[in-house]
């Protein structure tokens, strides 16, 4: 089984006010479906009102993220699944309860992590 990454940035959910508590509701819905699957890892939604730092080796701290990176934002949730087909169904499920388009990347497979 393979670790995904399903995630939108801040500016793909184009959402009106009125459909906003429907969004949140329906993609917690789809978390719980996935917890209950099994399937469910860790997820959340990175807090834009705490700005980036960029830690370097020798453990001094600079305000903002990698300079040439893109801006990090918006929800994610990381899902164990045996195949892709199966990653591609819950990040539909996903991009239909958040309405915008899901982002699908599979993690790495680390022995040592």
């Amino acid at each position: 089984m393979a670790k995904y990454l399903i995630s939108f940035p801040s500016a793909a959910m184009v959402v009106t006010e009125a459909e906003l508590a429907a969004a949140s509701d329906d993609s917690h819905a789809v978390i719980e479906d996935a917890k209950a699957a099994g399937v469910y890892v860790f997820g959340g939604g990175i807090d834009e009102g705490v700005p980036p730092v960029l830690v370097s080796a020798d453990g001094s701290v600079a305000e903002g993220g990698y300079p040439s990176g893109p801006k990090l934002d918006g929800g994610f949730c990381v899902l164990e699944l045996p195949t892709r087909e199966d990653a591609i169904a819950w990040a539909a499920r996903l991009a239909r309860a958040c309405r915008c388009a899901q982002e699908l990347r599979v993690f790495m497979f680390d022995p040592a992590s």
